[in-house]
């Protein structure tokens, strides 16, 4: 039988109020602002971290440690956050988290030392996290009401606007302190929810075939069966994989063009930035992908693609062969994490999403350090041919998931 799908008013006196709600289109629109403001956000606070550690007199060990800060109010967060988008609906929670978002930016370049730095991230890092679970639950239900596989759009939005959120940081560093420029953001922030959120409140209630309310309606769902909870964990996995290679160029990209290419820093600087544009160019095609090819195809042709151009990537003895490798690379992983999450959420609601965006987030994490030991055990070229290890893994595991994707 079809699935059927239909978004209803949001019921009066909640938190979506009695209007009716909008076309799913629009709806689209608004919940890729969220997207992008995201991202956005994100970066301006990440090009500010050199001049926040000279600002509090961290080293580089104390400032290692206030920064995990972010990374754990985000991992306490999500799975938190599927059971608030169960109670008060995705939409009502990406729109709160929008707003903390907003504040909490501001707040780490008020601090004074790496101990109220790392206090303050994990404010930020809540926030970040929460916004995170409730936007990609939200996306999920969309993509069910629209029926085309358009999860990888969403995600090139939040490519895009932490591009504009970088270079954006870039361009006023020298002009503007960490404080006035995170003030700016928090303002720009707060305007961004204040205009868009209503819309996304007037998202109404997306309902399954089964009838029962989807990821953005105030109602919890019946519990997963045990197959789905399993599938979730492999996508989850599936997201880890992916996520590791982007925490793992983050960090250590620039350095190995540097290092053992002996790129200048402008070049070294480049690395990255072509991995994130390649990236985000290949997430707007990714719709496309999905309907051609089926999610079975686009995972595992994205996973070889990524593990082919992250070993040039690694090993290549000349930096334009590496600099091309970094890019296939950014295409290859560009619709993996997307698809992942997407599908778990379809599987499990905001719990799925949750899981998976934390099993990623976990990759993410995991990556620079296992790189960094393994740089100083063996070399560091070597240590970055584990990205390609993961990703081949990431397209085994997503050609072993083919009879969950129906595709």
């Amino acid at each position: 039988m079809p699935r059927v799908n239909k978004l209803r008013t949001a019921p009066s006196g909640g938190l979506g109020g009695a209007t009716a709600p909008l076309p799913p289109a629009c709806l689209r629109t608004a919940l890729t602002v969220f997207f992008a403001l995201d991202g956005f956000l994100f970066a301006g606070w990440v090009v500010r971290i050199p001049a926040i550690k000279h600002r509090t007199g961290a080293t580089a060990s104390t400032l290692g440690l206030a920064l995990l800060g972010v990374s754990a109010g985000a991992v306490i967060t999500m799975m938190l956050t599927g059971r608030l988008c169960r109670r008060f609906g995705s939409h009502a929670v990406t729109v709160v988290c929008g707003v903390l978002l907003s504040l909490s930016i501001a707040l780490p370049a008020r601090t004074g030392s790496a101990l109220s730095l790392g206090l303050v991230l994990l404010l930020f890092g809540a926030a970040y996290g929460g916004m995170n679970v409730a936007m990609n639950s939200a996306a999920v239900d969309l993509v069910a009401e629209l029926r085309r596989p358009v999860m990888p759009s969403f995600h090139a939005a939040f490519s895009f606007g932490g591009m504009a959120g970088a270079g954006l940081g870039g361009l006023v560093a020298g002009g503007l302190s960490p404080a006035t420029h995170l003030a700016a953001l928090t303002c720009v922030g707060l305007v961004v929810t204040a205009v868009t959120g209503p819309a996304l409140l007037r998202g109404g209630t997306v309902t399954s075939s089964s009838g029962q309310p989807a990821a953005n309606a105030p109602e919890p769902r019946k519990g997963t069966s045990a197959r789905a909870r399993r599938i979730v964990i492999l996508f989850g996995v599936i997201a880890l994989c992916t996520a590791y290679g982007e925490g793992a160029l983050a960090e250590w990209g620039a350095l190995h063009l540097s290092q053992d290419l002996g790129a200048s820093p402008g070049p070294a600087a480049a690395g990255y930035s072509l991995f994130a544009l390649t990236m985000a160019v290949g997430r707007l095609t990714g719709t496309t992908l999905l309907e051609r090819f089926g999610q079975t195809r686009t995972l595992v042709a994205g996973g070889a693609t990524a593990a082919a151009g992250m070993l040039l990537g690694a090993l290549a003895p000349a930096l334009w062969l590496a600099l091309l490798g970094f890019a296939v690379a950014g295409l290859g992983l560009a619709n993996i994490f997307p698809v992942a999450v997407g599908r778990a959420g379809a599987l499990a609601g905001p719990s799925g999403v949750a899981a998976a965006s934390t099993l990623g987030y976990g990759g993410m994490l995991l990556g620079p350090p296992v790189i960094g030991f393994l740089a100083d055990w063996i070399s560091l070229p070597v240590a970055l041919t584990t990205v390609t290890l993961l990703a081949a893994t990431a397209a085994v595991l997503g050609y072993s998931a083919r009879h969950a994707t129906n595709s």
